[in-house]
């Protein structure tokens, strides 16, 4: 079992310094969304994935582009159409003449962040294409099983509001998306700041990396060293949990969701700095990771209950552990 150590202090560290040159380069392109820009880089640390719902012109695209810039990493886009195959993601065989033997030619799954812009607009057999890859890190095609570049990151984008020629996300494939965010719309003052910085040209042209790929390995590393004690893993379990017996949710979260909120919570103590994780890391991290993995009954949709108003009130239900006294204990 994890302990809290000096290594992990100055892994915490580590991460806290990192994640603050990442935001700070990020927010040279995406002002006034500091939260999201937050909760993308929890995702990316702890290995997840991410899905950026709201309606177009929200910086959606922008935010994953300004994100791989900040890195140095690969960047791939996948612009999502019903004609587009699972081959066209995942890479092709293709016979060579001069050699006389097929030869894989990668498709756009083989970068560091790939973004699978309006994914709702694939068909379910090239969406399932990213199953294997967003899992497990790898694809199989023709038999063979090649892995994917590490660090790896999905970055999928959708439009909640137009549904004409769109096909839903199964349960299987939003489960595998550690967070869904939404990036809003902004404020006057930041709308105005905008126009004034896109005047000339887009800022995410001319962003320059402050990070690399090493560094987000590294960084990813040490969030899996960052102590969580007992009772904070039986109330992640419990929160989960309490998802499944409710009377008013026909699907609850799965083991999948408990390990999500375990990592994030993980990997949002070592953005703020912190060897360990707090009851509070655990709430602000609730909605965004077990929203959209819940399947409410037909009644409680016509009731005009959202997934979160039932969140909410598992979280009220579900005591805190508190941790007094007890954050040094190894």
């Amino acid at each position: 079992m994890t302990t809290r150590t000096t290594a992990t202090k100055e892994a915490a560290s580590y991460v806290n310094e990192l994640t603050k040159r990442l935001i700070q380069n990020i927010e040279l392109v995406i002002i006034g969304k500091r939260q999201v820009i937050t909760s993308a880089l929890i995702a990316f640390l702890c290995e997840g994935h991410v899905l950026l719902e709201d309606v177009p012109g929200t910086a959606k695209t922008v935010l994953a582009k300004s994100i791989a810039r900040s890195i140095g990493c690969v960047f791939q886009r996948v612009q999502c159409t019903p004609d587009l195959l699972p081959s066209d993601v995942t890479g092709v065989s293709v016979f060579n003449q001069k050699c006389g033997e097929f030869e894989f030619r990668p498709g756009p799954v083989f970068a560091n962040i790939l973004l699978a812009d309006e994914l709702n607009r694939a068909t379910p057999r090239t969406q399932s294409a990213l199953l294997e890859a967003m899992a497990e890190g790898q694809i199989t095609t023709d038999t063979c099983t090649r892995r994917l570049a590490r660090p790896f990151m999905v970055f999928a984008t959708q439009n909640p509001i137009e549904y004409e020629g769109t096909f839903p996300l199964p349960e299987a494939q939003l489960d595998r998306f550690c967070m869904r965010l939404k990036m809003g719309y902004p404020d006057e003052n930041t709308e105005v700041s905008m126009l004034e910085r896109l005047r000339v040209a887009h800022p995410v042209d001319s962003l320059q990396p402050v990070a690399s790929v090493d560094d987000i390995i590294r960084a990813q590393e040490y969030v899996k060293q960052i102590y969580v004690h007992e009772e904070v893993r039986n109330y992640i379990v419990k929160l989960v949990r309490a998802t499944r017996g409710h009377a008013e949710i026909a699907v609850g979260a799965s083991p999948r969701a408990s390990i999500a909120l375990f990592r994030a919570a993980q990997a949002a103590a070592a953005v703020r700095g912190w060897d360990y994780v707090l009851p509070d890391f655990v709430k602000l991290l609730v909605q965004p990771t077990l929203e959209h993995r819940i399947m409410l009954k037909p009644e409680t949709r016509l009731n005009k209950r959202t997934a979160m108003d039932i969140l909410w009130e598992i979280q009220a239900q579900v005591s805190a552990p508190n941790l007094k006294d007890k954050a040094c204990t190894t």
